[in-house]
Parts: C-alpha cells; structure tokens; sequence
C-alpha cells in the first residue's frame, strides 16, 4: 500500500520520502520509479519536513517506525494499517474502539485521519489511471476528529482518482476496519482478482 501509494502521490506531483523497508535498495527502487519528486530517506528524514505522514506498516510495527519518526506533532497522520494480529488472523482492536483511535492515542499531538484502508492496493493505479476519463469515480470512505486534516486528505483521496466519502469522526473507523475485513474478502478469496473498489451513491434526493 505504502509504496503505490507514494508512487501516486509522486506522479500527482505530490514531494514523497519513501522509508522504512527491510532493505534500502527496495527505497531506492521506489523512489527511482516514482519519478523526480520521490526520494528515500529514514523515517526522521521523511517526518522531518512533512506536512502528512502515512506508516503503512503492520500493526506490530507500528511503535518501532513512531520511534524511529520522532517529533510528529501538529503532522496530519493517516492511518491505513489494520489492528490485526500476528498471523494476520483476527483484528486486536475491535468493537469498542479502532486501531485508528489506539494510534491517536499513541500520538496524542498528531492528526490522525483513517483512509486509504478500505480498498485493496492493486486497484490504485487503475483509479489513478481512469480519472481523467471518468466522472463516476469510486468511492472512498474516511475518517477523523479534525477537520482541516480530514480536508488535506479528501484532496489526496481526489488527487489518486476517487471520490473521498467522510463517514465522520475518528471513532466510525471501528465500523471501516472489519469493513475492510469484507472488502479483502471478496478482493483475495475469490478467483476474479483483488482489482476491485466500491461506490456509494445516495438516491431520493
């Protein structure tokens, strides 16, 4: 997820820092094929400078690459990562709070917005690629408690081709986490590939 969508962010001529692999020649391997607008660098070197951060990294990684990062305070901090556990079995997190509040928590000074999380990640590029030919863009569910960072990431949902949905505050991300349970569901279990999204529509009005 994290390294499609820096890739998208680059090509939408968004400055990227890709960071945090097991091995620096994957960062370089990114960055190089995101374009001129992409660089590699440690987690302090991307948060440094940044006005939005995205650790898309396992749950059980997440305090190792908060460490690493540093001072994150006042940075918009979205969220894609699912509470789950280490066989990848079961979420830690659930019904009465989110990995998206437990991540809050974590950085009680930064922004947090739950996004990207609801889609499978192969399906970006083609929502990339088909906006300019499309108006019935795919939609995008998100979340948060501050406004002016959920605007900075309903652009950044527009700007890699879908249409971003604000389902409210922070807390909803308990309902759009095992959503996204269903969504990998119909994505990775079937025989028809994960290249799908989804698209809300309201009608009567």
């Amino acid at each position: 997820m994290g390294g499609r969508l820096g890739t998208i962010f680059a090509k939408a001529g968004h400055d990227v820092v890709f960071s945090y692999a097991r091995s620096q020649r994957k960062l370089n391997r990114l960055a190089r094929q995101a374009g001129r607008r992409a660089v590699a660098g440690t987690p302090r070197e991307a948060a440094e400078d940044a006005d939005v951060l995205l650790p898309a990294v396992h749950w059980s990684r997440v305090n190792d690459v908060l460490k690493q990062a540093g001072n994150i305070s006042g940075k918009v901090l979205i969220t894609c990562s699912l509470p789950m556990n280490a066989n990848d079995t079961a979420l830690v997190i659930a019904h009465t709070s989110s990995g998206a509040e437990a991540l809050a928590k974590k950085t009680k000074r930064a922004r947090v917005v739950s996004a990207f999380g609801t889609i499978p990640s192969e399906v970006l590029f083609y929502g990339f690629d088909a906006k300019r030919r499309t108006r019935r863009r795919p939609s995008l569910l998100y979340c948060g408690n501050n406004d002016d960072a959920k605007n900075v990431v309903a652009q950044l949902i527009r700007d890699v081709g879908f249409e971003p949905i604000d389902a409210g505050p922070l807390r909803i991300a308990r309902y759009l986490e095992p959503f996204t349970l269903a969504i990998a569901q119909l994505a990775y279990e079937g025989d028809e590939g994960p290249e799908l999204a989804y698209r809300i529509e309201r009608f009567g009005k």
